[in-house]
């Protein structure tokens, strides 16, 4: 090997250990060893591993479970080593067949393992590159996205994050509003101190009011203990008031006082404490109208709508999907079965062709239920809820269907060549100059020179 590729060994094979380790070692490997689990675990925290090897016998047979979990979080290809007649129990072949590249009977030959690892590491080092080509370019606070929409995004985030005026965050339901907030918040001068979000849609009308400005003890029936709201516990931080189109009528009058003196009283007290505290506050539902329909006050509207970030729905962002789908299965990783390993090709598909009514919220619901419940290496459309039958089965002409798969193949180039645009029209076979225009063609990204603000190199 031109580089030492790092080689865990997990338990012992007894005299025949030293001679392995010292053979794979002349070979070109670094060898650590771990005679325990527990050891082991703490190898894999320590450091990263190309490749395993576990001498399945005694303590280590005895708790497959812990052995299941160690392989399945290790990220990497295992093999195991093991004597012929432990081969005669169900429990233990189930598991070979479940987690191991392969195994090898004692008397072990070290050819063939150097071989079979070598593979393990290749398999690895194909599967890092191939999540590094589709990994999130200028996420922000765990937003993850390439298109030029969110590049808006991410930039207006950075811009309004620098002063200290009230921001308004539209967007549909489950589109990431309160992810913004927070980015907002972590790249603002109040960083440090508290980002307090309150949902206006999911608290009591009763309640609401003791929430946001707090209660003496004593102010009313049930109030045993004095209460800090939630604005005074922003206090030098950032308050996030989601769904503020949910506040009701009477309780709008108190927020904009306090936007405008930024002071506030609890419930019960006398005196008015002056809070520092900036205002962040989004909602699903056009406020607009909301004014023009008298259910939202327009001198509210206009103290919290100073600067706006809009979130995109995510079928607008057709060129992300593969990308979150793959971000949320590696930060969801530890809840997978045993045997997932990535989506099928044609799950894939399918999620691009998706309406995604329910946006990042519905997509994440669906990742982590089919990495659950996924009985394959791969995840299918049927393990996402995403059958054929899902999609439009309207009749389509031979141009539409063509038109299809040609902006499929444009989509997945894009990414797969982190929207590089020679690299993406090399893999496809055509000129800059064709894929610039098939990119027009199928409205991916701005038209002309500032086409998806896309490197040519």
């Amino acid at each position: 090997m031109d580089n030492k590729a790092r080689l865990l060994m997990v338990g012992t094979l007894g005299s025949g250990q030293q001679r392995l380790v010292e053979r794979m070692t002349d070979k070109g490997w670094s060898v650590s060893t771990a005679g325990t689990l527990a050891q082991a675990e703490s190898r894999l925290v320590e450091g990263e591993h190309e490749a395993g090897i576990f001498c399945l016998h005694d303590s280590v047979i005895s708790d497959l479970k812990r052995v299941e979990r160690l392989v399945v979080r290790s990220d990497m290809e295992w093999m195991a080593l093991l004597r012929e007649p432990e081969l005669d129990d169900p429990l233990l072949c189930r598991t070979l067949g479940d987690l191991f590249m392969a195994y090898q009977p004692e008397p072990v030959d070290i050819d063939q393992i150097d071989c079979l690892m070598q593979h393990a590491v290749a398999m690895k080092r194909l599967r890092s590159e191939e999540a590094s080509s589709v990994a999130p370019q200028g996420a922000e606070f765990e937003m993850v996205g390439t298109v030029p929409a969110m590049h808006k995004v991410f930039e207006t985030i950075r811009r309004v994050a620098s002063v200290d005026a009230p921001v308004f965050i539209s967007g549909e339901s489950g589109t990431g509003k309160e992810l913004a907030a927070r980015a907002v918040h972590e790249r603002s001068q109040r960083a440090t101190a508290p980002f307090i979000a309150v949902n206006c849609g999911a608290l009591p009308s009763s309640l609401i009011q003791s929430e946001l400005f707090g209660h003496e003890k004593g102010a009313f029936t049930g109030a045993s203990q004095q209460k800090i709201g939630q604005i005074e516990a922003a206090a030098g931080g950032t308050l996030f008031l989601d769904e503020i189109g949910d506040l009701p009528l009477e309780l709008q009058v108190n927020l904009l006082r306090f936007l405008e003196e930024k002071t506030i009283q609890r419930i019960g007290a006398l005196d008015e404490i002056h809070v520092d505290v900036r205002v962040l506050s989004a909602t699903h539902v056009d406020l607009e109208k909301a004014v023009e329909e008298g259910r939202f006050r327009e001198d509210l509207y206009h103290r919290l709508n100073v600067l706006q970030v809009n979130i995109p729905p995510l079928r607008e962002r057709q060129e992300d999907i593969e990308i979150l789908a793959r971000f949320f299965f590696n930060k969801f990783i530890e809840e997978k079965s045993m045997k997932v390993r990535g989506f099928s090709l044609e799950a894939l598909a399918l999620m691009r062709q998706y309406h995604w009514p329910g946006n990042i919220r519905e997509l994440i619901n669906r990742v982590r239920r089919a990495m659950v419940m996924c009985e394959q290496r791969l995840i299918k459309p049927a393990d996402l809820g995403l059958e054929r039958r899902t999609s439009n089965r309207h009749a389509i002409t031979l141009e539409e269907a063509r038109n299809s798969a040609e902006k499929e193949a444009l989509i997945g180039a894009l990414s797969r060549n982190k929207h590089k645009v020679k690299k993406a029209a090399d893999e496809l076979g055509v000129s800059r100059v064709t894929l610039y225009r098939l990119m027009e063609k199928h409205q991916l990204g701005r038209k002309g020179e500032e086409a998806i603000s896309l490197t040519a190199t």
